[in-house]
């Protein structure tokens, strides 16, 4: 069955005030009188300034983020230059925080997001979760309750509100593989980085695709395990039922019939075993109960 999750109308924009563009005659009021209230960043830039350009929507995001606790004014330093004259500005972007009338702190150059999301949030302390992070989360608990296709729209409205949300992007994939849609959750996590692949959550659902394409093609329960009672050396018999129960759900079945291949035959095939447990435990996630019961037992059949 084809799976919908249409996405949600995005968040409301921050009030207007979050983010404006000040001038050498309203700097004193829009930034020294604001920032007795609030820290307030200025950001010096120019319309030449290839990397003012790239901090520009960043800063701007970042502090639309920041829900209210700090303002960002924007000074043209082409237009207005004595300010950032008389604060021995010398290269932009340039940015300066203003807490009680003062500076107090800066930067200069084109930062990445997450370092100016921290450079925020030492000026004016944490923000909170940002609005794709509370439809993250509440998308979590609703797939963990099989409430699949509202997990899908939280999540596909996540994803609108942040598109480089990495949770996000997870979340939908298995939002996807849950609904039987394993191609469109391999397409899905397709659209991060080469640099988000060793995130937990990636890797684990990469791991749950991989899974799912193996034990679509191993055939009958029934015949498997009559397959591996009618001979003990029937080591893919075993591989092929733990496959199957994991598929079906039972974690700790498959979990045992790959710890008894290990017990039985710990080399076969180049110790396929004890690598498909380790795919299990990174599909299943580093705090789930039969990961944690799984290493437990594994761990005494190789070092007894």
């Amino acid at each position: 069955m084809s799976a919908v999750f249409p996405a949600a109308s995005a968040a409301q924009p921050a009030a207007d005030d979050l983010v404006i563009d000040t001038t050498t005659q309203t700097f004193a009021k829009d930034v020294l009188e604001e920032s007795r209230r609030r820290p307030v960043l200025v950001d010096f830039w120019a319309p030449w300034c290839g990397p003012c350009k790239t901090l520009g929507p960043v800063i701007e995001k970042a502090v639309r983020a920041a829900k209210g606790t700090v303002r960002l004014a924007k000074m043209n330093i082409d237009e207005h230059p004595a300010v950032a004259g008389q604060l021995g500005i010398q290269s932009i972007p340039a940015v300066i925080a203003f807490a009680d009338g003062q500076p107090v702190d800066g930067f200069v150059g084109a930062l990445p997001e997450s370092q100016v999301k921290a450079f925020i949030e030492r000026i004016a302390g944490p923000a909170g979760p940002s609005d794709a992070e509370a439809m993250v989360a509440e998308a979590e608990a609703l797939l963990e309750a099989g409430e699949v296709p509202a997990a899908g729209e939280l999540f596909g409205a996540a994803l609108k509100s942040e598109p480089e949300s990495v949770p996000a992007v997870a979340g939908l994939a298995r939002a996807l593989l849950a609904s039987g849609e394993v191609e469109k959750a391999r397409q899905t996590l397709d659209m991060l980085p080469v640099s988000a692949a060793g995130d937990p959550r990636v890797a684990g659902v990469r791991a749950q695709i991989d899974l799912k394409t193996q034990s679509a093609a191993l055939g009958d329960r029934t015949s498997l395990e009559a397959r591996a009672a009618a001979d003990p050396a029937d080591m893919q018999a075993r591989f092929d039922l733990a496959l199957l129960l994991n598929a079906e759900g039972d974690r700790e079945g498959a979990t045992d019939r790959l710890l008894e291949i290990v017990r039985r035959n710990r080399s076969w095939e180049d110790e396929k075993a004890r690598k498909q447990l380790l795919q299990f435990f990174e599909a299943w996630g580093p705090t789930d109960e039969a990961t944690l019961s799984g290493r437990r037992q594994l761990s005494s059949l190789l070092f007894a």
